[in-house]
């Protein structure tokens, strides 16, 4: 049974700091590119970071450059988002995702439940 769990959300004030992370389970981790999206309310979800594997290479929304590192420990099958000044237009469910293959061609893909994250004064 494949599961994305992610943890690590939560309030915190601006220029704060969070650590999500993603636990997978029940597929070949470290085949697949892991990312993470968010989705603030009413409106869409996108991708905030990305990162390969093997490699890896990362990318990330223009928004968070400079404030967020996304990581992956292969031998724990988890991915991990650190984030950093954070800002309120950062407050969104944050959402763990496991594609294989690419976008444009995908052979399987994986979606968590979401963590919320706010960040507020």
């Amino acid at each position: 049974q494949v599961q994305l769990v992610e943890s690590g959300g939560g309030l915190v004030q601006p220029g704060g700091s969070l650590r999500l992370t993603c636990a997978a389970s029940g597929f070949t981790f470290s085949s697949y590119t892991m990312s993470w999206y968010r989705q603030a309310p009413g409106k869409e979800r996108d991708l905030v970071a990305r990162i390969s594997s093997p490699g890896p290479s990362t990318r990330y929304a223009d928004s968070v450059k400079g404030r967020f590192t996304i990581s992956r420990d292969n031998a724990k099958n988890t991915v991990y988002l650190q984030m950093n000044s954070l800002k309120p237009e950062d407050t969104a469910d944050y959402f763990c995702h496991a594609l294989l293959g690419s976008t444009f061609m995908p052979l399987d893909v994986h979606w968590g439940q979401g963590t919320q994250v706010t960040v507020s004064s």
